[in-house]
């Protein structure tokens, strides 16, 4: 059931974001009377699930309907030529024999969608329309300036439709901020982040010149950080960030808990019955475990792991007494036990009015959209080898949220859910903006140099540069999916 609720809100999630992506570039092409051949949620290479056009002022209907060619193979010369389909010896009842009319559908795909804009060369690589002279409703005889509105429309909506869904999510739920300008208690440094260049008794001022006021994104800014500034000893350090820390910190299953604030070791929350059977109460303090005094609770873990199957000694402080505990530990290393309600003094909840909340939707969405630039370089950064974190659709679904009861029901978290919505859109922008052929970046390019140069790029040369993007981008799909299905196989998911 879970996995089928986690699918689910993927697949809602994907559609909301691709028909509102496409209708930002379909609207505009209307707009400026260029003809939109097709519009399709996820892709249909051979056959869609539904289609439906408006023939003769009248909605008619397909279901597992298979693709019928546009074009025809004919012999001119002795030599066969593909050419565009004679409409004209079709018969009436053909959808092909209306092409100024839009074929709108649901593709077997689901890995995006497109609207199929006459006279442009796309994914589709219809070439053989791009032969015959320019028609006054295609995509290649309008003005620049149109063609860039058309080629923008989408990210535009996906970066409106952020900005929109934060909005409304700060404006109905407001916000808990963990403010970090009131921790007094010291930061834990773990080994990673030692490595990265911190050291004991560090307070970090600023991560890349700006202050993180926020600490729950302390950790994410400065794993995405080139340099920090600390108060180090009275006196204000900045070092860049070290490579080599951050790929212990992304080797490990908890990636953000290299920086942590150090709290007192008073248990607030057991969740393992042999734990409470073996004396642990809430409200204890431990003092120390096999002989080793600890003073902060992140000193327990490293201490209780190495004993995992094994039974520990606790001594811990109660009602002014010291007892003394023997406690098991699990076969994972852990005793069940958890200390988070000190550190909740510090979070602070926020609510916002309604233009506030429109002023803070923004905010959020511009440092998604940052967050996003910056975890890109991290892909191709040769030590920390971020690409091997990036996952594809099966990984996606994986950690989609969900909300389960005491009983183990599950059920949708719709605030997580329009959460990642907002953030998925934000990602969708900025990846189409990337300059290749085969995305949105790719026409804007061209389109942006025949602005600047004055004449356009060759013909041969988008069909060739697009035929290279198409081919890019599938062995992409390819390998992130094939990356899931390994690390599926192998546990690594």
């Amino acid at each position: 059931m879970e996995i089928a609720i986690k699918l689910f809100q993927f697949i809602l999630s994907i559609s909301i974001l691709v028909v509102l992506h496409e209708l930002g570039h379909f609207l505009p092409a209307i707009w400026f009377k260029t003809r939109a051949e097709k519009f399709f949620l996820f892709f249909d290479p051979y056959f869609s699930i539904f289609s439906m056009k408006k023939v003769n002022g009248k909605w008619k209907y397909k279901f597992l309907s298979q693709n019928l060619p546009d074009t025809e193979v004919i012999e001119v010369n002795g030599k066969k030529e593909e050419v565009p389909i004679d409409i004209s010896k079709l018969s009436d009842d053909d959808w092909r024999k209306y092409p100024e009319q839009t074929k709108y559908g649901i593709g077997w795909l689901p890995f995006g969608g497109y609207v199929k804009i006459a006279g442009m060369v796309d994914e589709s690589m219809d070439t053989a329309q791009m032969k015959k002279p320019a028609e006054s409703w295609e995509f290649r005889s309008k003005p620049a300036w149109q063609r860039l509105i058309i080629m923008l429309g989408g990210v535009t909506v996906n970066f409106f439709l952020a900005w929109i869904i934060f909005s409304a999510l700060v404006g109905k739920n407001g916000e808990n901020i963990f403010e970090a300008d009131k921790i007094t208690t010291p930061l834990h440094y773990t080994a990673a982040a030692k490595k990265m260049g911190f050291q004991d008794g560090d307070k970090i001022l600023k991560v890349d010149g700006k202050v993180q006021k926020d600490f729950k994104k302390l950790a994410l800014d400065v794993l995405l950080s080139d340099e920090i500034t600390v108060s180090r000893n009275g006196k204000e350090v900045t070092f860049p960030t070290n490579d080599d820390g951050k790929v212990i910190a992304f080797n490990d299953p908890e990636p953000r808990a290299f920086l942590t604030p150090r709290m007192t070791p008073i248990i607030d929350t057991i969740v393992s019955k042999s734990t409470m059977d073996a004396g642990l109460k809430l409200g204890d303090k431990v003092l120390a475990i096999n002989g080793t005094p600890i003073t902060y609770y992140d000193e327990l873990k490293p201490l209780v792991v190495p004993n995992a199957g094994k039974v520990v000694d606790f001594k811990v402080a109660r009602n002014n007494e010291t007892v003394d505990l023997h406690i098991p530990v699990s076969k994972e290393g852990t005793i069940g036990v958890v200390s988070f309600k000190e550190i909740e003094k510090y979070n602070v909840h926020r609510d916002y009015t309604f233009f506030g909340s429109i002023t803070r939707g923004f905010t959020l969405t511009i440092e998604s959209l940052t967050y996003q630039i910056k975890q890109f370089k991290l892909i191709f950064n040769k030590k920390v080898q971020g690409y091997k974190k990036v996952g594809g659709p099966i990984a996606i679904v994986k950690n989609m949220p969900v909300d389960k009861d005491a009983t183990g029901n599950v059920s949708i978290n719709w605030s997580a859910f329009w959460g990642f919505t907002a953030m998925f859109s934000v990602w969708l922008a900025f990846l189409n903006l990337i300059p290749i052929p085969g995305l949105d970046g790719g026409h804007v390019i061209f389109t942006l140099y025949e602005i600047i140069v004055g004449k356009p790029v060759p013909q041969k040369v988008l069909e060739n540069a697009q035929m290279v993007g198409v081919i890019f981008l599938l062995g992409l799909m390819l390998l992130i999916f094939g990356s899931d299905i390994f690390k599926m196989i192998t546990g690594g998911l």
